[in-house]
């Protein structure tokens, strides 16, 4: 069985001609597809049973005894892939960064053609190969795949290291004398007697100063005219001489630098130290055989540095059990409590993979694990997609080579080829962060354990606070950084205690009451005030949520979603954040023809605009999808206001951060997500540790101030409080992690046959024996058109991921009039 990097389950192929053996899974092999070759992936064999296959593979890649991906590895993907009804070739493109095609970082395949003996292929085509070994890049890819179908054509593939040109100096033995051999002028002496006085003078200096490359400079030199030096020369009072020059300066710098890739490599190499050198001057020492063009082997790219950490001789606190946890402190507190289980595991010659939902934890679990790799001996890489093609390249070969046995990466590390790993380790499990978008929609820590489970290795989470899938699990909890809350309650204004008066929800903007409450708006003039900075947390960019007419209360809506257009001031736009259509602010309403416009929700352009007014000359910062100012000032200790949505959390906190505030916290509660109160929950613990050694004050603007998301910070509680009860909460539900979730999505372009399909497809697992409690739905959609469809949802709750892949199997049965994406574990997001 072999996948491809597209949409489609695994192919069957037949083994390669004369392979004998076991399928090589985890290997990467050639196989004919629509008139070309492609790589696939080897993910296991098939039983004989007269079933028909995809033509024969064509050559394997990679040696069995070292495969691309290892065969555990393979195993747990495509059993997560089954079960969640995905095929299996759109999991993998997600998961598997490099590799697709026929190359490896340090060599790559030569492929030669040829007829079989005695094959006359002219009635193919009037150019075909012949019985000799030519390129098969001659040749069009179809004409070879013909050829090929009838069994009349032999292919070879031969690796051949990857190689490059430079220029080297040759060895001073080794340039030729023609290069080094000038003619010069000479004084001879005595000087002959018939010369005139200035001729005299130019013989002088001649015989004290020579000799000299030409008749001009001498004369130039001596300060006499050219007829001067010409009737010394005819008098036999000077003569040319051949001689050896000594090297050129330019020559001896290439010596001493070595190889350089492009001539004005070396020009400006030789220019920066001292030795003005052109371009075209180099070509001419070149050409003249003071260098050589040479082939060398291709050296690798730079990678990112481990970065240097002191290793204490700390015991290990954490459990030996099959999954287990580690949440609370700082990141830097959990990644030094982690530390003597990873050094103890690469010390016994064993592989650890940490996973990492973003680049920002990504880069912080780097700074915190890379240097562990150095004292194991051995090292530690980055496999992420921020790498390029060749750095990934690279580092896979590392990895499966066992040069590096510490792998820190995102979603494309989960496929390394670890030689022996021993752990997994999973940072801020919880995050959304973690969800493919697009694609196969996987949840990576889902397949992460599958991968575990099929390795017999342990699976370990890590993070700001627990997800409450992971509250189960044994582990260790450290004790959460001080945090300092300041609540602004918009719902009961008169009972604002502690920095009164406050502001109440019916206060607008010239009353400094929403999106700047009293409370915040007098800290940040202190901020101001004592030259410090702050960050101000905006739940959405662009302007406002939507513009409404004061008059009849219509709002503009997107063409294609069943959205209200959001507001841009900065372009004079009104964008749908669903599908991006977009059009100019109308200067009337559309349905009442009133002049005026009233917005609501603020974003960050609103909520910087107001600061910029609060703080005249405050320098006002804004990081969003949309602008993302230079911090550079910021991080340099420069008093200013950064405001932002989430993206704030994806660079490091200001070195001087004295105030943080959400604007408007009920945000990221108002969602119809049973997720949405612990992901809110993780945001503010995120916020309280954002800083690596103080605490800031966190202002949390809020119509919700009894939250129990909000009132275990505020009192100080540890990070498994909030999510213990969520978990108990979800069992008495029978919610995740008490049961396994998936959502079918049913779309169409017109709403009744969206909504016909969808409640065939309930009807359809009713039949096959499902339960009510295991069918919800089906509903619309929250939002009832998306980018031009109608989307009818409809969740399916089993008891493990057993049960759930027979109720994914009934939508295999049958076709359907609709379109219908299954969704395993599914995350809402912002």
């Amino acid at each position: 069985m072999v996948v491809v990097n597209l949409p489609v389950p695994a192919q069957d192929f037949s083994a390669p001609h004369g392979w004998t053996g076991d399928a090589p899974t985890g290997c990467r092999v050639l196989i004919p597809w629509r008139g070309e070759l492609m790589v696939g992936l080897v993910v296991g064999g098939t039983e004989p049973r007269g079933a028909y296959r995809l033509r024969e593979a064509v050559h394997v890649l990679d040696a069995p005894d070292c495969p691309w991906v290892t065969p555990q590895t393979v195993a747990g993907v495509c059993a997560w892939a089954r079960d969640a009804r995905i095929p299996a070739g759109l999991i993998w493109g997600d998961l598997l960064g490099v590799g697709w095609t026929a190359q490896y970082f340090q060599a790559q395949y030569i492929h030669t053609v040829r007829a079989v003996e005695g094959a006359d292929l002219s009635a193919f085509a009037r150019k075909a190969p012949t019985t000799l070994w030519t390129d098969a890049g001659a040749f069009h890819p179809a004409l070879l795949d013909a050829v090929r179908e009838q069994g009349l054509l032999e292919e070879r593939f031969d690796l051949r290291p990857r190689t490059k040109s430079v220029i080297r100096a040759r060895e001073l033995a080794e340039v030729p004398a023609v290069a080094r051999a000038v003619t010069v002028l000479h004084a001879v002496i005595p000087a002959p007697a018939l010369l005139t006085p200035r001729q005299t003078h130019a013989h002088a200096w001649l015989s004290d100063y020579g000799p000299h490359d030409t008749l001009s400079g001498w004369a130039k030199a001596a300060g006499v005219s050219g007829s001067v030096v010409n009737g010394v020369l005819n008098a036999g009072g000077a003569q040319y001489v051949a001689e050896m020059a000594p090297p050129p300066p330019a020559w001896e710098w290439l010596s001493e630098a070595g190889p350089q890739d492009t001539l004005s490599g070396w020009a400006n190499g030789a220019s920066a130290d001292g030795t003005p050198l052109s371009p075209t001057a180099a070509g001419t020492l070149l050409a003249r055989g003071w260098a050589d063009p040479v082939q060398v082997l291709a050296p690798p790219p730079a990678l990112p540095e481990a970065v240097p950490t002191e290793v204490d001789d700390l015991p290990d606190p954490l459990p030996e059990a099959p999954l287990w946890r580690l949440h609370g402190g700082r990141a830097a507190s959990r990644f030094r409590t982690l530390a003597p289980r990873v050094l103890r595991l690469l010390g016994q010659g064993r592989d650890v993979l940490v996973l990492a939902p973003d680049h920002a934890t990504l880069r912080r679990a780097w700074e915190g694990l890379s240097g562990l790799a150095a004292h194991a001996g051995t090292r530690a890489v980055q496999l992420s997609g921020q790498l390029s093609d060749v750095q990934r390249a690279y580092t896979w070969e590392l990895v499966r080579g066992g040069a590096a046995r510490l792998v820190i990466g995102s979603a494309h590390a989960l496929a390394a080829p670890l030689q022996d790993p021993a752990l997994i380790v999973v940072l801020e499990e919880g995050s959304d962060a973690h969800k493919l978008l697009s694609g196969s929609r996987a949840f990576v820590p889902d397949i992460a354990a599958r991968v575990a489970a099929a390795h017999d290795i342990p699976l370990a989470a890590l993070g700001a606070t627990p997800a409450a899938e992971s509250v189960p699990w044994p582990g260790a909890v450290l004790p959460p950084p001080r945090a300092r809350v300041h609540i602004v309650d918009y719902a009961t204004p008169p009972e604002q205690p502690t920095l009164g008066p406050l502001s109440g929800a019916h206060l607008g903007m010239g009353d400094m009451g929403y999106p700047i409450s009293h409370d915040l708006a007098r800290l940040l003039r202190q901020v101001q005030e004592r030259g410090r900075q702050a960050a101000l947390l905006a739940p959405r960019r662009g302007y406002s949520a939507l513009l409404r007419c004061p008059n009849c209360e219509h709002t503009p809506q997107c063409r294609n979603c069943d959205v209200p257009l959001r507001f841009h001031q900065a372009t004079r736009q009104m964008t749908c954040h669903q599908c991006g259509y977009h059009e100019s602010m109308p200067d009337r309403c559309d349905n009442c023809g009133n002049q005026l416009w009233k917005a609501r929700g603020p974003g960050t352009e609103w909520i910087a605009q107001e600061v910029g007014k609060l703080l005249p000359g405050m320098p006002i910062y804004r990081m969003d999808k949309d602008r993302q100012d230079p911090l550079a000032p910021l991080y340099a200790g420069e008093p200013g206001v950064l405001v932002g949505t989430q993206l704030l959390l994806a660079h490091d906190a200001p070195p001087d951060l004295a105030l943080v505030a959400i604007t408007l916290a009920d945000t990221w509660l108002n969602v119809s997500d049973f997720r949405a109160s612990e992901r809110y929950h993780r945001l503010l613990r995120q916020l309280a540790e954002w800083h690596p050694a103080r605490a800031p004050l966190l202002v949390v603007q809020t119509f919700q101030a009894g939250h129990p998301a909000l009132r275990v910070l505020a009192e100080g509680r540890d990070t498994l409080a909030y999510p213990a009860a969520e978990e108990r909460a979800r069992k008495e539900l029978g919610y995740p992690p008490h049961a396994r979730l998936a959502q079918v999505e049913i779309t169409a372009r017109e709403p009744k046959r969206a909504q016909t399909a969808a409640q065939e497809v309930a009807e359809a697992l009713y039949a096959a024996g499902a339960t009510a409690q295991e069918v919800l739905g089906p509903a619309p959609s929250p939002v009832a058109r998306l980018r031009g469809v109608y989307p009818y949802h409809l969740f399916l709750r089993a008891r493990n991921d057993a049960r759930l892949a027979e109720l994914l199997k009934v939508l295999d049965t049958r076709t359907w009039k609709a379109r219908v994406r299954v969704d395993v574990n599914p995350r809402g997001g912002m």
